[in-house]
């Protein structure tokens, strides 16, 4: 179904390169327009999100941890955060790459062909089901990725602020939806989508 609520956040804030030694300051070169993600774009995320093997792990997650308490979530994503910094066990980060859902976004990014950059899913209280790559954190309900989405209900879309990748030389933006099942939302999901390559490619077939 194609998205009802569309908001974006638009105030672009030049990035400064500082060149070695600090001589000479470049800007980035120009966003493209953020209205390249129209809905057909966002249709085409939204089937991707709602595909069946997410759909039933974000159903399975909700069913699991139906009455986990903020303590509760707060000590899952310290687990997580702290998991990313060392080379030891990971029982949190592998049950969470593990799953089929996982697979699953990851084979998506990958064929994407540099167009989505990555992809993760969450339930209904913000915490990752599943993800193309290891995401910073394990609990998204405290930003806006998932505040302006799961709560808002269904056909919700949020896309963020565009920010300048200096190492790959690209505009990143996050899109931002509610997931839902039969109309009522179980979760939420993003899809961090390369602009400058979706850019390039609109002008490719307009050519």
């Amino acid at each position: 179904m194609l998205s009802k609520k569309l908001s974006s956040s638009l105030a672009i804030s030049a990035f400064i390169l500082g060149a070695a030694g600090g001589a000479i300051a470049q800007t980035a070169p120009e966003a493209p327009p953020i209205d390249i993600i129209d809905g057909a774009f966002i249709a085409e995320l939204e089937m991707l999100l709602n595909s069946p093997v997410v759909l039933h792990a974000i159903d399975h997650q909700n069913e699991v941890r139906g009455n986990i308490s903020q303590a509760e979530i707060d000590a899952l994503d310290r687990s997580w955060r702290e998991e990313t910094t060392t080379d030891g066990p990971q029982p949190v980060i592998t049950a969470a790459l593990g799953g089929s859902a996982s697979t699953f976004l990851l084979r998506a990014q990958a064929s994407s062909k540099g167009l989505l950059s990555e992809i993760f899913v969450m339930d209904r209280h913000g915490l990752n089901v599943a993800q193309s790559s290891v995401t910073s954190d394990f609990w998204q309900g405290d930003e806006a990725k998932f505040q302006r989405t799961f709560p808002e209900g269904t056909g919700a879309v949020f896309i963020d602020e565009p920010e300048f990748n200096d190492d790959v030389g690209v505009w990143l933006t996050q899109v931002n939806l509610t997931i839902d099942r039969n109309g009522t939302p179980i979760g939420a999901g993003t899809v961090e989508v390369n602009l400058s390559e979706l850019a390039r490619r609109r002008a490719y077939q307009g050519s």
